[in-house]
């Protein structure tokens, strides 16, 4: 590869690296598979990148890599292996001692859904992929990102509300219920 090719995908990954890092563990919940994935993706991005130019959004093609890799490994033996109960904490969470934060809940909630909606929640709305590009990275149509994330959607309300936290509150969300007639 030419000096001007390997400058601009080491630009590339610079400004996509966090990125990357924070979808792949939203996706597979734990950091260490995080990096894994993240890892095999920027090899195979790399024997690619002559070819990127022919690619019509870069950054879809790179999370589709990155999502196949993360199914990859959860199909393997080896995935099956849990080295580390939970994730370390990020450096830019601040809660005080004893008190989840908003973080904490929202995380909690996306653990707890299953793999389809926490994929298509987390390339859809953290990553920022459209409804195309997230089908294409999933390997599924459409309409099954849209329900997918019309489910995930709803069942992180349900969790969000059901903790008391709203995201984008400090406070408990207080409820009331409408009859209808």
């Amino acid at each position: 590869m030419d000096r001007t090719k390997r400058d601009e995908y080491v630009e590339y990954v610079r400004a996509r690296m966090p990125r990357l890092h924070r979808t792949a563990w939203l996706i597979c919940g734990d950091p260490h598979l995080a990096d894994d994935a993240v890892q095999a993706t920027l090899a195979v991005l790399y024997s690619r990148w002559r070819h990127v130019s022919t690619v019509e959004n870069l950054d879809g093609f790179v999370h589709r890599i990155l999502t196949r890799r993360i199914v990859d490994e959860r199909r393997s033996r080896w995935s099956r292996v849990l080295l580390r109960a939970s994730p370390p904490e990020p450096p830019d969470r601040v809660t005080a001692p004893g008190q989840p934060g908003e973080y904490d809940h929202v995380v909690d909630a996306l653990r707890a859904l299953p793999n389809g909606q926490r994929a298509a929640l987390v390339l859809r709305y953290f990553a920022d992929l459209s409804v195309q590009d997230t089908a294409r990275a999933l390997g599924c149509s459409e309409g099954n990102v849209k329900s997918q994330c019309s489910r995930g959607l709803s069942t992180l309300r349900d969790a969000l509300t059901a903790s008391g936290t709203e995201p984008g509150s400090d406070r408990p969300r207080t409820t009331t219920m409408r009859l209808t007639t």
